[in-house]
């Protein structure tokens, strides 16, 4: 639970007493390579908070096409937000990528924790502000970059990620094939 305190303290300071009450309201889960934490058609329970490991968030179009959404890692909050806030059956699915714990916690909980803890408030403000930010720019440049714009971004954003992820996965994400995810690393090295 240490990790939970060094994350919330990035964004807010916590009396022991504060963290005490608030790690209450956490459960820690170990999750395997190619455990999903959330599936489609599923009640989605939780959100997730990534202490360790890789995951990624898609969903399945009506061709059967995986579209990836966001990837997380260390630190990072992760889920279904539709179903998780709407109280709906998810429409996206959460798997693990590589071994990791997460820590989970239920809307019931982060809206108690919210009116219990104004400062735990302003830290679930200011993580679904950074992750609204970070979703647009994700927007922006899918609609107005190139592919090797794209690639070179991703590279930048999360040098560690792409050694770690499958190239597929980030051909995905990046939203061109597998081939031309090869063509744009040599273009890059070429640079």
């Amino acid at each position: 639970m240490n990790r939970l305190r060094e994350h919330i303290e990035e964004v807010i300071p916590l009396t022991d007493e504060e963290f005490d009450r608030i790690q209450t309201f956490f459960t820690l889960k170990n999750v395997r390579k190619n455990q999903f934490l959330v599936n489609e058609a599923d009640e989605v329970k939780f959100e997730f908070l990534a202490l360790d490991g890789i995951y990624k968030v898609f969903y399945i179009d009506e061709n059967g096409k995986e579209h990836i959404l966001q990837f997380a890692k260390k630190n990072w909050w992760m889920t279904d937000y539709v179903g998780f806030f709407k109280q709906k059956n998810a429409t996206m699915f959460v798997e693990c990528l590589k071994d990791g714990q997460v820590l989970c916690l239920t809307l019931e909980g982060r809206e108690k924790l919210a009116l219990e803890f104004h400062k735990m408030e302003h830290f679930f403000r200011v993580k679904l502000t950074n992750g609204y930010i970070a979703l647009q720019q994700r927007i922006t440049l899918l609609l107005s970059s190139t592919p090797q714009q794209r690639y070179e971004e991703f590279s930048k954003l999360y040098p560690d990620l792409i050694l770690e992820i499958p190239k597929k996965y980030v051909a995905e994400y990046l939203g061109v094939s597998r081939e031309t995810l090869s063509r744009l690393y040599v273009n890059s090295n070429k640079m």
